[in-house]
C-alpha cells in the first residue's frame, strides 16, 4: 500500500482542549508509548506518530533516496495540519528529541511544551564515539544484529530487560535499506544538536532521564544547567528508555509538567517542583 502521509493514531477526548503529540526514537513505533496512552487519554487529545519507515509508515510517497531533517520534520507537520493541530505539547524519546529540536526551530509557535525522555542534547566525546562506532558496524553487520548489540550497550542492566526487548522487537520491522537512509541524517545530526544547545530555549522543557542512562545523562545535565526554561529529573531504576523502565513515575512527572504549562486552561494542580522528589 502506498501512503502520502505517515501512519498515526488519534485518541480523542471530547472534554479536552489540548493536544499531546508523541514522537518515538530511531527503530521505534507507536507501541513505544503503550504505557503512556491509558494515563494520558483521560486528560488530553493524543496524536501518536509512526515516523517514516517505522511501524506502519511504509512506502511513503514521494519516495526519497536520502533523508534530511527537513523531510522528517515536514512529515510530522503534515500530520499535525491534517488533524488541525496548531499548538501542542510534545513528548519525545531518544532520537525523537533531536527531531523535536528541529520542530521547535522551524515552528516555534507550535510548541506549548516539550518533554525529552532519554534526551540527546550535546555531541560530547562519548556520544560522538557511540555514533561513529554504530556507523562502522553498519559496514559489515546486518541491521538487526547491530541494533541488538547496541541495545545492550545502551541498556545493559537486568532492570532494562523489558525496554530492551520491546525496542528490539520494534526495530526488526525496519529494513536495512530503510535504516541506512536514517543513518544518513547524521550528516546534519551534530550541527542540529550544536545549534539547539546554544540557542535560547523559549518554551518550557522537561528532560526525564534514567539515572542509569550513562551515554546521554551528563549532556542532559549540562543542557538543563545552561537553560533556565529546562528542568531535568533523574529517575532511579531507569535507563535510556525511562518511559518503559519506570513508566508510572514517568507518567506522573510528565502529566504534572504538562498541566503546569497548559496553553488554554488555567492549571489548578499542585506545583510541579513538589513532585520531582518522587522520582528519586
Amino acid at each position: 500500500m502506498i501512503n502520502s502521509s505517515l501512519h498515526y493514531e488519534v485518541h480523542l477526548n471530547h472534554s479536552a482542549h489540548e493536544w499531546v503529540v508523541f514522537i518515538h526514537g530511531a527503530g521505534g513505533n507507536t507501541s513505544t508509548w503503550k504505557y503512556q496512552v491509558e494515563s494520558f487519554k483521560p486528560l488530553y487529545n493524543l496524536l501518536i506518530i509512526d515516523l517514516r519507515d517505522h511501524g506502519r509508515s511504509k512506502n511513503i510517497m514521494p519516495e526519497k533516496d536520502n533523508y534530511t531533517f527537513d523531510i522528517i520534520t515536514d512529515d510530522i507537520k503534515k500530520v499535525l495540519d491534517i488533524n488541525g493541530i496548531e499548538k501542542a505539547h510534545f513528548v519525545t524519546l531518544s532520537f525523537g528529541s533531536v527531531i523535536m529540536q528541529d520542530i521547535s526551530i522551524k515552528y516555534p509557535n507550535m510548541v506549548a511544551s516539550a518533554i525529552f525522555a532519554g534526551g540527546i542534547f550535546k555531541a560530547n566525546l562519548l556520544i560522538k564515539s557511540f555514533v561513529q562506532l554504530a556507523r562502522f558496524f553498519n559496514l559489515f553487520l546486518p541491521y538487526f544484529v547491530m541494533y541488538s548489540v547496541f541495545s545492550y550497550l545502551l541498556m545493559p542492566y537486568r532492570k532494562h530487560q523489558k525496554s530492551r526487548k520491546i525496542y528490539q522487537k520494534q526495530a526488526n520491522k525496519l529494513s536495512s535499506k530503510e535504516y541506512m537512509k536514517w543513518v544518513g541524517l547524521y550528516n546534519e545530526f551534530f550541527r542540529l544538536l550544536n545549534r539547539f544547545y546554544n540557542q535560547k530555549i523559549n518554551f518550557p522543557a522537561l528532560a526525564i532521564m534514567g539515572k542509569q542512562d550513562y551515554v546521554f545523562l551528563k549532556s542532559a545535565q549540562k543542557f538543563a544547567k545552561k537553560h533556565k526554561n529546562v528542568i531535568i529529573t533523574e529517575v532511579k531504576g531507569a535507563g535510556h528508555i525511562c518511559n518503559i523502565d519506570q513508566y508510572d513515575i514517568f507518567n506522573e512527572l510528565a502529566l504534572y509538567f504538562i498541566h503546569e504549562h497548559k496553553y488554554q486552561i488555567e492549571d489548578t494542580r499542585p506545583d510541579f517542583q513538589a513532585q520531582r522528589s518522587k522520582a528519586g
